[in-house]
Formats: C-alpha cells, sequence, structure tokens
C-alpha cells in the first residue's frame, strides 16, 4: 500500500494534467478496493450471460471495520508521510492556481469527489480543516465564477469536513463561510442544483454539535483536533455544553441550534423556517435540540 500511495503522491505533485489524473484515478482506485466488495462468483454457464451487471457492492460498517485493508489504511493515515487527504489538499491548491478550463476544472472535481471519501474513512484528518488556510480553499471554490460542478462538489466536501468537528465549523464561522455560502445562494446567476445543495447544507449546518471530549480515557487512539489559540476562545461566548466536565475537558466550544439560527439570521431572512422544517422533517434522523 505504501508503494501505491508514494507513486499516486508523485502524479499528484505534477504539473502535467495527464499524470494529476494518473494520481487521482490511483487514489479512487485504492480507496474503491477498500470500500467495494468483490461481485459473488457464479457458475461458468451464466457468467457471460450476467458479466456485464456483476458490480461490485459498498462493505457494510461491521465489514469495512474489520477489513485487513481498511485497517491499514487507517493506520497509515495518522502519519503525515501517508495521509491521502493532505496530499490532495496540496493538489487542489496546486489546480486553483492554473485558472479555469474544462480540464482542470474537472480535475478540481475529482480531488474534490476524494477528498471527501478520506475524510469519511479517517475522520482523524478533519482536523486539517481547523486551519483557516485550508478552510479558506474551500470557500475560494464557493466564487461565483466557478462551475456549478465545483460549487456543488465544494459543498459536500464542506458537510464532510465540518462533520463531528465543532473546531472547524469554529473555523468557517470565523472566516465569514455564512456570508459566502449565503451570497452564493442569493445570486440570480447561481444554478437550481447548486441553491438546493446550498439548503441542504444550510440544515446540515443548523444540526446542534456535540461536545467532543478529549481522549483522557484513553479509550480512542485518535489524534484529537486541532485548538485555537486562547485568544480567540475567549474572544467569542461559548455555549453552556462546552464546560469541562469531572476530568474530561472539551476540546472546542460547541453551538445549539439557537445559537447557529442567530448567527444565519445576519445573513438570511426566515431562517426560523428552516429550524422549524429541520425539527419536522429530520433529514438526518432523531435529534435532540
Amino acid at each position: 500500500m505504501e508503494n501505491l500511495l508514494a507513486h499516486s503522491f508523485d502524479y499528484l505533485s505534477s504539473y502535467e494534467p495527464s499524470k494529476v489524473r494518473k494520481g487521482l484515478r490511483q487514489v479512487e482506485g485504492l480507496l474503491a478496493q477498500i470500500c467495494l466488495s468483490k461481485p459473488k462468483s457464479t457458475p461458468d454457464r451464466r457468467r457471460s450471460v450476467i458479466a456485464n451487471e456483476a458490480q461490485p457492492v459498498p462493505k457494510g460498517l461491521s465489514e469495512l471495520r474489520d477489513d485487513p485493508a481498511f485497517r491499514e489504511f487507517f493506520k497509515l493515515q495518522d502519519g503525515f508521510q501517508w495521509n491521502v487527504a493532505m496530499r490532495l489538499v496540496s493538489c487542489l491548491e496546486h489546480l486553483l492556481g492554473r485558472g479555469s478550463n474544462g480540464t482542470n476544472d474537472m480535475l478540481i472535481v475529482c480531488t474534490l469527489d476524494l477528498i471527501q471519501g478520506a475524510l469519511l474513512l479517517h475522520p482523524p484528518s478533519r482536523t486539517l480543516f481547523a486551519r483557516d488556510i485550508y478552510m479558506n480553499l474551500l470557500l475560494d471554490l464557493l466564487d461565483p465564477i466557478n462551475c456549478p460542478a465545483i460549487q456543488s462538489a465544494t459543498l459536500l466536501t464542506l458537510v464532510a469536513a465540518l462533520l463531528d468537528c465543532p473546531s472547524n465549523t469554529r473555523t468557517f464561522e470565523d472566516l465569514d463561510g455564512l456570508l459566502t455560502v449565503t451570497s452564493l445562494f442569493k445570486q440570480r446567476a447561481t444554478s437550481r442544483e447548486v441553491k438546493l445543495k446550498l439548503v441542504e447544507f444550510l440544515y446540515f449546518y443548523l444540526m446542534p454539535e456535540t461536545p467532543i471530549l478529549s481522549p483522557g480515557s484513553g479509550a480512542s487512539a485518535s489524534p484529537p483536533p486541532l485548538q485555537r489559540s486562547p485568544s480567540k476562545l475567549s474572544s467569542r461566548p461559548m455555549s453552556q455544553s462546552s464546560h469541562a466536565s469531572n476530568g474530561s475537558k472539551m476540546i472546542r466550544d460547541t453551538r445549539t441550534t439557537d445559537e447557529k439560527q442567530a448567527l444565519l439570521g445576519r445573513y438570511l431572512n426566515n431562517v426560523e423556517d428552516l429550524v422549524e422544517d429541520l425539527k419536522e422533517t429530520a433529514p438526518f434522523g432523531a435529534t435532540v435540540y
């Protein structure tokens, strides 16, 4: 696995679009090999009939957890040298500096899709987006000059980056992420597909956050999320859920739906309607508000 990652990383750092594409395909192949099961074998007399229909199927979570390839991949991701998300983000930075054209836009979308997969397979990699430089990268991709495919892929990547990471959400807010998202929504030129994705993102954003506990009990081997400087923490009011509790420290301050509604209300009217709809429909499953 290390050899495959080394080759793909070399391609991702290339300035030739064809080599970058090859690196992205290698990473995609690796992630697919981890996430998908091979189709079951069939009798020879039927094999020719359904050969084109037999497709790999996604592995269940229990299968993935016990899969040796996934365990090896996860272990490698904990180190700087083999972290896929970091290399993909670096590749994304390079692509953004090459201007807008059909080939480059396609590479950006592919890179964003793979970043989503890397963040979902290895949640500790999400701590990358607690840093301003990387969060700004995603916000830049929501600029109205970018094509709808890039904007849609960026919104999905934002969800993967913010999922269960209050620290990343605070960075998103501090960098005027809400202004960026709502401004794109209000743009008349924004496509209908992107506007639907924006509404879905706002539903996701308004979800109440779960406080993250420091791993003091030794129950988790994953590294803790990155923390902000004390000056930034002290400059912002903290919600009730962010206090320390019986020796378990909260890594970051969290916000409730009401607190987020107040923030979003600065940029968008009728946010209370979104919140009511969120509570009634529960699009992300049962949630305590």
